[in-house]
């Protein structure tokens, strides 16, 4: 992964990524993050270096993260890190 700063462009290809590639982690993310048991659809809409924001069905969630994001690198290993974190059910 790379040092490219987290701005907007770099939000939109991380986002895109995450909802096309995926969204089994998206999915995940709204349940265990989120605390939303059933919904229909999750979206990652923004990456920021503070926090994730969801679209869940029509509600907007933001997940915060337990560190500022330094970088696009960061936040791959950082978004991989939540979902290893997810206790298996």
């Amino acid at each position: 992964m790379n040092s490219e700063p987290i701005n907007k462009s770099s939000s939109t290809r991380i986002c895109n990524h995450m909802n096309k590639d995926h969204q089994d982690a998206v999915n995940a993310y709204a349940k265990y993050y989120g605390k939303i048991e059933t919904f229909k659809s999750a979206k990652m809409t923004s990456l920021s270096p503070e926090s994730i924001e969801l679209d869940i069905d029509d509600q907007n969630i933001e997940i915060p993260f337990d560190h500022v994001l330094q970088d696009c690198s960061d936040a791959h290993k950082t978004l991989v890190r939540m979902i290893q974190d997810i206790p298996a059910t």
